[in-house]
């Protein structure tokens, strides 16, 4: 799937379900493009979101709106929006303070795919990270497709672009954070207790975590497996970061 970025710091938001999150979320958007063989209902409710959110709506030719996403795998429905408002590592801190708990966050470790990237900000999402973390340099940063992949969650999710994910980590180590990272040479996920402070760091779809990266983390998690000498000997990134991710969702909810 190809990316449409714009001049001057827009890009479109393509996609039903991230089209309908970026609307709710708050985040500028200035016109709402519409298939005109869409449903009316369906038209009707993105046309009341896009009035809420102060949008224009404009209804398009399917083939007019597949050259603007430079993709047919638009569902019928885009947006105009500005470019992610990326925070800094201290407001994703800040906003786990401010709520009472424990940091718990996403850090993204040269993940290139934004398909992959997009399934782990929604995991994120969906299990009370307070944050994600990418890097400006060594990953894909989140775009539309980023967007789409993610059904929203990437417009609702705090996220901090750093320029070294290994200062990161050091930072995270002085606010007492314990950062683990995702490694097949790791402990069993099940077998570690995953409360308090804490920072998930998951690899690119190659090369896993970095070295340098994997030796500033406190502890290393695997995912034991049934299927082992098959030739399949490994999840795929976003599988075993949504696996994780929920492991610590459901040790700090006991």
């Amino acid at each position: 799937m190809r990316e449409h970025q714009e001049a001057g710091g827009v890009q479109l938001v393509y996609g039903k379900n991230a089209v309908a999150e970026l609307l709710k979320s708050g985040v500028g958007v200035d016109t709402v493009f519409l298939q005109d063989t869409m449903a009316p209902p369906q038209a009707a409710y993105f046309t009341a979101l896009a009035k809420e959110a102060g949008a224009v709506v404009k209804r398009v030719h399917s083939q007019k709106l597949a050259a603007m996403c430079a993709t047919q795998s638009h569902q019928g429905v885009a947006a105009r929006a500005a470019e992610v408002d990326y925070r800094t590592l201290d407001e994703l801190l800040c906003a786990a303070r401010e709520k009472g708990e424990a940091p718990f966050l996403l850090l993204c470790d040269g993940v290139e795919d934004p398909h992959n990237l997009g399934a782990l900000l929604r995991t994120a999402l969906l299990v009370g990270a307070h944050g994600a973390v990418i890097p400006r340099r060594g990953g894909v940063s989140v775009t539309p497709t980023v967007m789409k992949a993610s059904a929203g969650a990437a417009a609702r999710l705090p996220i901090a672009r750093v320029a070294n994910l290994s200062e990161a980590i050091r930072r995270l180590k002085k606010e007492n954070v314990f950062v683990y990272c995702a490694d097949m040479d790791g402990a069993p996920v099940y077998a570690q207790n995953l409360t308090g402070p804490i920072a998930l760091v998951m690899g690119g779809e190659g090369a896993g975590v970095s070295q340098l990266v994997k030796k500033l983390c406190d502890g290393a998690l695997s995912l034991p497996m049934a299927a082992r000498g098959t030739g399949v000997d490994s999840f795929n990134v976003s599988v075993a970061g949504g696996i994780i991710l929920y492991e610590i969702m459901r040790q700090r909810a006991q």
